[in-house]
């Protein structure tokens, strides 16, 4: 991630619900907390993902996704989200993600995804030009 890249953190809290008979993060959990980090992200560069829905009729469909488990989290653990864009086009966006325990910044997982710009019947569209900059392609 270079220097000038922008980024966002949001911090979550494990709810007792997100674990599983072990007692740490079921995995699924951690594909949710991803989508937290982009809608903070996106709200951080400048625009909500609910207007982009709304107002100009794309939506970000989720094309590819991947996590990488490195150190499990457990109930109650504050869990800092850090999240950016890895890569832009017209077309698609890539994020990436790092999430790592508050207390001690243990790196508990790694993970990406991949994104194509849709209308909301799910044909494939270009981003509206008024979101170029917001994913770094102006």
């Amino acid at each position: 991630m270079g220097e000038r890249m922008h980024f966002s953190e949001t911090t979550l809290r494990v709810r007792y619900a997100e674990t599983d008979q072990m007692g740490v993060v079921y995995y699924s959990n951690y594909l949710v907390w991803m989508e937290v980090g982009r809608v903070d992200y996106c709200k951080s560069v400048g625009f909500s993902y609910r207007d982009m829905e709304e107002q100009d009729g794309v939506i970000l469909a989720v094309a590819e996704a991947h996590c990488r488990y490195l150190h499990p989290a457990r109930f109650d653990d504050e869990v800092i989200v850090k999240t950016w864009v890895e890569k832009a086009s017209s077309r698609m966006v890539h994020f990436g993600y790092e999430m790592r325990r508050a207390c001690d910044g243990r790196v508990l997982a790694t993970g990406a995804t991949k994104h194509l710009f849709c209308t909301r019947d799910l044909k494939p569209a270009r981003m509206p030009q008024k979101y170029l900059a917001h994913f770094g392609l102006a």
